[in-house]
C-alpha cells in the first residue's frame, strides 16, 4: 500500500480546525525553514510550541524537549527532522493521542506516514504546511 495525502477539502478542515502547532526540530536560527514557517504560521494565528532539547525559548514560547514533555493540548505536529527520525516521531505521537502529523516538504518516510494513518492520525507528507496554508487560503 502506498501513502497518499489527503485531498485540498480534508485539509482545508484539518487547517481550518488546528490551533496549536508543535514543530519538531524549530530552529532559533531566523534563516532556517522551520523558523521562516513556524514564524509565518503564528501571525498567522497557529499557537505555536516549538520541540527541540537544549533550547529554552522560540518565536517567543517556551520549548519542549520531547512531545511528552508539552503540558496542553497540540492539534498537530509539524515535523522539521530528517526522515530516520521521523519513526520514532510518529511513535510519540500515537503514544500521546496525537490527531495530526505533517511531515514537511522533502521529508518522506512512507511506512512510518502508513503507520500514524493506521493509528487513526491525520497525516500529511513532503508538502509545506506554509505553502499548503497560503495556496488553500487562497483560493
Amino acid at each position: 500500500m502506498n501513502f497518499a495525502n489527503p485531498d485540498d477539502a480534508s485539509l482545508r478542515t484539518l487547517l481550518d480546525r488546528v490551533r496549536t502547532i508543535a514543530v519538531v526540530g524549530l530552529s532559533p536560527q531566523p534563516a532556517r525553514p522551520s523558523y521562516r514557517v513556524a514564524q509565518a504560521m503564528q501571525r498567522y494565528g497557529y499557537r505555536i510550541v516549538p520541540v527541540r532539547p537544549l533550547v529554552e525559548e522560540v518565536l517567543g514560547e517556551k520549548a519542549y524537549a520531547r512531545l511528552a514533555d508539552i503540558p496542553f493540548a497540540v492539534d498537530l505536529v509539524d515535523v522539521f527532522r530528517a526522515a530516520e527520525h521521523v519513526p520514532a516521531i510518529v511513535e510519540q505521537c500515537l503514544a500521546l493521542h496525537l490527531p495530526a502529523i505533517w511531515i514537511q516538504e522533502g521529508i518522506v518516510h512512507d511506512a512510518a506516514a502508513l503507520r500514524a494513518q493506521a493509528g487513526g492520525m491525520s497525516v500529511i507528507m513532503d508538502r509545506c504546511l506554509l505553502k499548503e496554508y497560503v495556496r488553500l487560503k487562497t483560493e
